[in-house]
């Protein structure tokens, strides 16, 4: 009998398939320093049994993460404060085309529109209403008028 030939389908970048040895090949670190990122709450790996697994989206964002670490010279605690009140593309200064396709983006910051404390749903839709001004350009500051 001959074998069915299934067809090669392309990895989603969000699928977790890389090993900590290979990732910290890949972002050029060893993988204490990975999991020290981990430690922080800066990243998240996917865990199968002991194992760390990454995906190209976790590897992304560690690229970028080392970028605000080494050469805007933001500390780890300092990079853990902002992300609270900032997301990722906020802090790193990425155009709209850029943060709209990208999917590495980290957003654990609070939204900045009122809502009820407590309340996580209210929370939640404050959040989207955020996300959906940024997506159109709404959320880009107004220019002051300099003369008073």
């Amino acid at each position: 009998m001959a074998r069915k030939r299934s067809e090669i389908q392309p990895i989603s970048p969000d699928v977790p398939i890389y090993p900590i040895g290979v990732a910290a090949k890949m972002v050029n670190v060893h993988p204490r320093t990975l999991r020290i990122y981990e430690k922080e709450g800066l990243i998240r790996p996917a865990k199968n049994g002991a194992r760390r697994l990454f995906s190209s989206d976790d590897i992304q964002w560690i690229n970028c993460m080392r970028t605000l670490i080494h050469e805007q010279g933001i500390s780890i605690p300092g990079l853990k404060k902002l992300l609270e009140f900032a997301p990722c593309w906020e802090i790193k200064g990425c155009p709209a085309e850029i943060y709209n396709s990208c999917g590495a983006l980290v957003d654990v910051a609070k939204p900045r529109l009122p809502y009820k404390a407590g309340d996580e749903a209210a929370m939640r839709e404050a959040k989207e209403i955020e996300r959906k001004r940024r997506r159109r350009g709404g959320g880009q500051k107004k220019k002051r008028n300099s003369t008073g």
